[in-house]
């Protein structure tokens, strides 16, 4: 793989594109570190030609569980072996902290393909007997070519999830990341090679939305898309691909409340929401940015919320230290910025941030300080649009029941925080809160035993084992008579 120009990824070979070449663009120093080049319809539906062919042959469908087992072995074996490459491809692509790919993000790759592994040998379908006469059972069978579309703010942790599923129930697939972050995702398609993944299994493409994206999500052998990003444009490839009858999965934006409780740990209350908002520099769908405290722990709640954030280490993401790093690239960082001043107008009150750290004036790079307000209506634009940086509302609340009606408006319905050591309003919040996700005094931790999933605006689907499980097979009933029904009748 060429570090300078990234084609598409088919049958194993990095193929030779003609493609419009679009920059890539490291976000810490804006500089333009490689290219990709952009797959037409015609070069993605040979991709997607390719890994329907994989998949009729048997290659890897046809593979058995002992088998799968040794090729995710490897691929998990080559992984922490390259980790430290694949984390500074991704650190100088999408701006992400390094440490934090190395050491949290990126291990992930690891932990979905053993999860995986393990459930190959562990699962069990359905089966049953009707008054003796009919045995019943289930068959589940892959649904064929699957496109996987992973986005720009963990480009490889999500596409490995996706790919990890997509393999382990014996689908072939084509990946496309966002055009801006390619690198690690096409060093991690040399990775499967080498592991054992047969050629043409897992294929990629590049480009954008509108050309490559448009081109996966309407070819009549992609039998189902999964797809990670922003709420509009998953809504159009839903409107896409609803024509040609194919299953999608949609795991979209969101706006989560964290709701503090006058009961809460403030210690932990105050660590974990720093967590929550400025974690993947702040770019990560369940972000908990919209704060709701009680109004007798506002003052202290807010006061060392606002010197945690203004005390973390920001700057250059290769730097061990460095927790919070560059957006992403500059149309996003743009808008961030425009939310920001609108905010301002719209009367909020902005308690730190907002601009470039001040040691960092006058340096290259998309860098945006921790930034927090305190507002007074959650119907202002801050409160409502998914703003996907480093940016937080804090109101403040009297009730608990003000507090969850604050939470559920909003036109998402992710995640939802809560720090309380209260067991009613633990229960209540399980009960009333209008979310997929309820963490209570812990933030965010992934078990693929259990559905991750958004309400409302925040997706489609379900992922977590019984989601894959659905969104990857076909069931198929087969029935066997155990003996004729009219036997022994006189």
């Amino acid at each position: 793989m060429s570090q300078k120009l990234i084609s598409s990824f088919i049958n194993g070979e990095w193929v030779q594109s003609a493609g419009e070449r679009l920059p890539v663009v490291n976000p810490a120093t804006e500089e333009t570190i490689a290219y990709v080049v952009e797959a037409s319809a015609e070069e993605t539906a040979k991709a997607i030609e390719n890994a329907n062919d994989t998949f009729l042959s048997g290659v890897w469908s046809g593979k058995t569980v002992k088998e799968k087992q040794e090729v995710f072995a490897k691929i998990c074996e080559l992984t922490l072996a390259n980790i430290e490459e694949l984390a500074q491809l991704e650190c100088s692509n999408a701006g992400l902290p390094y440490a934090y790919l190395k050491n949290r993000q990126l291990p992930r790759i690891v932990r979905n393909f053993k999860f995986f592994s393990d459930y190959l040998s562990q699962n069990v379908e359905r089966s049953g007997i009707s008054d003796e006469e009919y045995l019943r059972f289930v068959v589940r069978e892959p649904i064929g070519v699957v496109a996987l579309i992973s986005p720009w703010n963990a480009p490889l942790a999500l596409a490995s999830t996706k790919i990890a599923a997509a393999l382990a129930f014996g689908n072939s697939c084509v990946v496309k990341t966002a055009e801006q972050t390619p690198l690690a995702v096409a060093r991690f398609m040399e990775i499967l090679v080498e592991a054992g993944v047969p050629a043409g299994v897992v294929n990629m493409v590049n480009g954008r939305g509108q050309v490559t994206g448009e081109a996966l999500s309407t070819h009549p052998l992609v039998q189902g898309i999964s797809f990670t990003g922003g709420t509009a444009t998953g809504k159009h490839i839903a409107s896409r691909a609803t024509p040609f009858l194919k299953r999608v999965d949609l795991e979209l934006g969101g706006k989560s409340a964290n709701i503090i409780m006058d009961d809460a740990d403030l210690d932990l209350a105050v660590k974990g929401s720093l967590s929550a908002i400025y974690t993947n520099n702040g770019q990560q769908c369940f972000a908990g940015s919209r704060i709701l405290v009680q109004r007798n722990i506002a003052d202290e709640f807010i006061a060392r919320f606002v010197e945690g954030s203004k005390a973390l280490p920001m700057g250059d993401p290769l730097a061990e230290t460095t927790q919070l790093g560059p957006l992403a690239n500059e149309r996003h960082y743009a808008n961030v910025k425009r939310i920001v001043e609108k905010a301002v107008a719209d009367g909020a009150q902005l308690l730190c941030g907002g601009e470039k750290p001040e040691n960092m004036q006058g340096q290259k790079g998309y860098y945006l300080a921790p930034t927090a307000f305190l507002v007074k209506d959650n119907a202002i634009e801050i409160c409502q649009e998914e703003i996907f940086g480093p940016v937080v509302t804090i109101q403040v609340f009297d009730s608990y029941d003000e507090a969850l009606e604050i939470a559920n408006d909003s036109r998402y319905g992710l995640v939802c925080y809560l720090w309380t050591t209260n067991l009613d309003r633990m229960t209540k919040a399980s009960l009333k809160i209008k979310a997929g996700v309820v963490l209570v005094n812990t933030t965010m931790i992934l078990d693929s035993r259990f559905p991750f999933s958004g309400h409302k605006e925040s997706g489609m689907g379900r992922e977590g084992i019984e989601g894959f499980k659905h969104f990857y097979t076909e069931e198929k009933t087969v029935t066997i008579a155990i003996r004729n029904p009219d036997a022994g009748a006189k």
